[in-house]
C-alpha cells in the first residue's frame, strides 16, 4: 500500500468512527436561547458519559491543561449549559466573562455562517478583507474618547496586553513597565511577568520579561485607603523605585478579574492617568474582563471617565469566538514600523464577522441596562446571604461581575472553606468560579443573556453551600 492510500484509509476510518457514533452520544444539533432556562439533573455530578470523557481527556490531554467542572457540555444558551448526560446547568460563568451576549446568540451564528460560506483565511497581512477594518472602525468609535483612534486585532487577551506593551515602548523609546498587586494579564512570558499571582499562572515557567515592576493597587476591602492616598501610594512607588524618565507603560485593570474582583476607590484610576499623561507614561487600561456591557458600561474606565492612551479588548467581543485587540490614540498606534504588527491568525474573517454579529446584538439591545438589572439582583441576593453569614467579608463588582470574598472569624482569607462552596455549586448544578490572589473569591458572571429567575436561584444554591460548609 503506497504512503498516499494508506492516509486516505486512515482519513476516512476516523470520519467512519465519528459518523457512526451512537446518536445519544453526539451533541444535539440546537443550542442558544432556544434552549429550556432551567437547572435540572437527570444524573449525579459528573455523569457516566462526562466521566468516560474525563478519562479519555487524562489519557491524551496534557496534565498541565486542567478543567474545574467535571462535565463535558454539548449545549448553552440562554442561562444554561446543557452537559453530555442531559444535566443543565445554571451557567454564572460565561466561560470567564466571554459570552456576554449568550451562548450561540443567532446574531452572531448567523453571521459565522455566512462567512465560512464565503472563506474561512486569507491573512490579513496578505490579502485584507472588509470584516477587520469594520471591526476596528466599530471600536474607534465605541471606546472612550472622541480623539482620533487606530486599532489593530489579535487573537486573544494576552496578545493584546504583549502588542499593547510592544506599541508604548517603540512609541516612547523607553522600556519599563509597571503593572499593579493582584493584577492579571495572561499566560505569555511578557505577561506572565505582568501577572502578580504565582499558582498556577507563573510558577516553574521563569524566567520571565525584564524591566517589569509592580505597584500596589487600591484595595479597599483590605487597605481602608482613599484612592487619593492609594494613588499617592502607587505614583510613590514608581517615582522612586522605577522613574518616571524610563517608564514607558504602565497598565491596569479598571476592576481586576482573577486578582479578585478588586474594584478601586473612586479616584484613583484618575489619579493615575493623570500621573501618566503628565510624565509621558502610556496608560493602558487592561478591558479583557470588563469590557462589553460587563459592568453596566460598555467599558469599565467608563465609571470614572477615564480615556486610556490604549485599550486593550478579548473575551466578549466576538460572542465566544478568538478575537483581541488594541485600540488606541493614533499617533501611538501609528508608531511601529509596517508590518511590525501582526500574525497569521489576528483578525480572522470568522472571528471578526462573529463581532460585527456581537457588536450589532450590544447596539440593538440594551445590554448596558441588562447588567444593571443584574446587578440589582445579586446585590439583593448576596446582601441578604451576608446577613446571615459573617463569613462573606465583602461584596464587590459592578454589574454583571460580582463576587464575594470568604474569610474565617478573624478575617484572614479562606481559600479552603472557597473551593468547598465552589465544588458544592458544581455537584448541584451551578456553574461558578473562583479568584483572588489568596483564592477566596467566588466571582459572578452571568451572561447578560440569564433569567432573573436562573440567576437567583443560582445564588441561592451558593448560599446552600455556605450552609452546608
Amino acid at each position: 500500500m503506497d504512503t498516499d492510500e494508506a492516509r486516505s484509509r486512515t482519513y476516512a476510518g476516523r470520519m467512519s468512527m465519528t459518523m457512526d457514533a451512537p446518536a445519544a452520544d453526539r451533541p444535539p444539533v440546537t443550542g442558544g436561547p432556544s434552549l429550556p432556562q432551567k437547572r435540572e439533573l437527570v444524573t449525579s455530578i459528573p455523569g457516566p458519559k462526562s466521566e468516560a470523557w474525563i478519562a479519555r481527556k487524562q489519557a491524551a490531554v496534557s496534565a498541565g491543561v486542567g478543567t474545574m467542572m467535571p462535565v463535558y457540555a454539548v449545549a448553552a444558551g440562554g442561562g444554561v449549559i446543557i452537559d453530555v448526560d442531559g444535566n443543565s446547568l445554571i451557567d454564572l460563568g460565561s466561560g470567564i466573562a466571554v459570552t456576554n451576549v449568550g451562548n450561540a446568540d443567532p446574531h452572531v451564528t448567523a453571521a459565522v455562517i455566512e462567512q465560512v460560506q464565503r472563506f474561512t483565511h486569507t491573512c490579513f497581512t496578505i490579502t485584507p478583507y472588509d470584516g477587520y477594518v469594520e471591526v476596528a472602525e466599530a471600536l474607534n468609535r465605541l471606546t472612550p474618547g472622541g480623539h482620533a483612534k487606530r486599532t489593530a486585532l489579535f487573537n486573544s487577551g494576552a496578545e493584546a496586553v504583549e502588542n499593547a506593551i510592544k506599541i508604548a515602548r517603540y512609541y516612547t523609546g523607553k522600556s519599563a513597565v509597571v503593572a499593579f498587586d493582584h493584577g492579571y494579564h495572561g499566560r505569555t512570558n511578557l505577561t506572565m511577568a505582568l501577572t502578580a499571582k504565582a499558582m498556577p499562572y507563573k510558577a516553574g515557567f521563569g524566567p520571565f520579561a525584564p524591566d517589569v515592576y509592580r505597584a500596589p493597587m487600591s484595595y479597599p476591602y483590605r487597605d481602608g485607603l482613599s484612592g487619593a492616598e492609594a494613588a499617592a501610594r502607587a505614583i510613590h512607588t514608581m517615582e522612586k523605585q522605577i522613574g518616571a524618565d524610563r517608564l514607558a507603560a504602565i497598565i491596569i485593570e479598571p476592576i481586576q478579574g482573577e486578582g479578585g474582583f478588586v474594584v478601586p476607590a473612586p479616584g484613583f484610576l484618575p489619579a493615575l492617568q493623570k500621573w501618566a499623561n503628565e510624565n509621558n507614561v502610556v496608560f493602558i487600561a487592561d478591558e479583557v474582563q470588563t469590557g462589553f456591557a460587563r459592568t453596566g458600561q460598555m467599558f469599565a474606565s467608563e465609571h470614572e471617565g477615564i480615556v486610556p492612551d490604549m485599550i486593550t479588548l478579548a473575551k466578549g467581543i466576538a460572542g465566544g469566538l478568538p478575537l483581541a485587540a488594541v485600540t488606541g490614540k493614533a499617533e501611538i498606534m501609528d508608531a511601529p514600523h509596517a508590518g511590525g504588527l501582526g500574525g497569521t491568525y489576528g483578525g480572522n474573517p470568522i472571528a471578526t464577522a462573529a463581532a460585527l454579529g456581537a457588536l450589532k446584538v450590544y447596539d440593538e439591545h440594551d445590554l448596558l441596562g441588562r447588567a444593571r438589572e443584574l446587578e440589582a439582583i445579586i446585590l439583593d441576593e448576596l446582601t441578604t446571604l451576608q446577613a446571615r453569614d459573617g463569613r462573606i467579608g465583602d461584596i464587590r463588582g459592578r454589574g454583571a461581575m460580582m463576587a464575594i470574598e470568604l474569610v474565617d472569624e478573624h478575617g484572614a482569607p479562606d481559600a479552603a472553606l472557597t473551593n468547598r462552596v465552589a465544588k458544592h455549586c458544581h455537584v448541584n448544578g451551578v456553574v461558578v468560579l473562583t479568584c483572588g490572589t489568596d483564592g477566596n473569591v467566588i466571582r459572578l458572571l452571568p451572561p447578560l443573556s440569564i433569567s432573573d429567575e436562573l440567576l437567583r436561584e443560582g445564588i441561592r444554591v451558593i448560599g446552600e453551600a455556605l450552609e452546608a460548609n
